[in-house]
């Protein structure tokens, strides 16, 4: 994987972070202090679960090296799926309720929840790349999803909104074109 598909992958994992910090700051009128460490958490999420997953697809790696290819067009594709029915299906809602004082925790709980997709996509990562590889993916993505949050604080702060649903809709098309790079690749050599 080169620079730029790391690139495309973590802008494309980044979407659910950049709707909730953008909503979160607008909501909860948070100081651009707390939204550096909403962010660096978001970060922190992002980054942790791919890898968690790769490991895990890593270790799996010789057990179904035959079919890993299809594997990780599959999780690609399911999740790239996934967000786009939900993006059609569901109306522009914010997607965080109202806070008065937001605090640590719930800025984890928010992490964990925007970053459970970036886990079987960390799987795919793990079964068709070295670890190695797999650890600057990771820097990337979480790099990527502090500094796209930090863009979500800035805009929720001055009251503009994002369009989720575009958004969305964007990051599906590109996480199943990820996959089927993947499994063309593998096919085609």
């Amino acid at each position: 994987m080169n620079f730029i598909e790391a690139l495309i992958l973590a802008l494309a994992l980044c979407v659910d972070s950049l709707v909730v910090s953008t909503t979160t700051a607008f909501r909860s009128k948070m100081s651009y202090r707390r939204g550096v460490l909403m962010a660096f958490v978001f970060g922190l999420c992002q980054g942790g679960f791919p890898l968690l997953g790769a490991l895990i697809g890593d270790v799996a790696r010789s057990f179904i090296e035959a079919v890993d290819h299809w594997v990780a067009f599959g999780l690609l594709a399911l999740v790239g799926g996934k967000m786009i029915v939900e993006a059609v299906r569901n109306k522009e809602s914010d997607n965080v309720s109202t806070y008065q004082r937001i605090n640590l925790s719930t800025f984890f709980l928010l992490g964990v929840a925007t970053s459970i997709d970036a886990f079987a996509v960390g799987i795919g990562l793990g079964l068709d790349n070295p670890l190695s590889t797999v650890l600057w993916v990771v820097g990337v993505i979480a790099a990527v999803t502090f500094v796209v949050s930090m863009v979500g604080v800035y805009l929720g702060k001055r009251n503009i909104p994002v369009p989720a649903r575009t958004a969305n809709i964007i990051a599906g098309l590109v996480l199943i074109g990820l996959g089927v790079k993947i499994l063309l690749e593998h096919l085609l050599v």
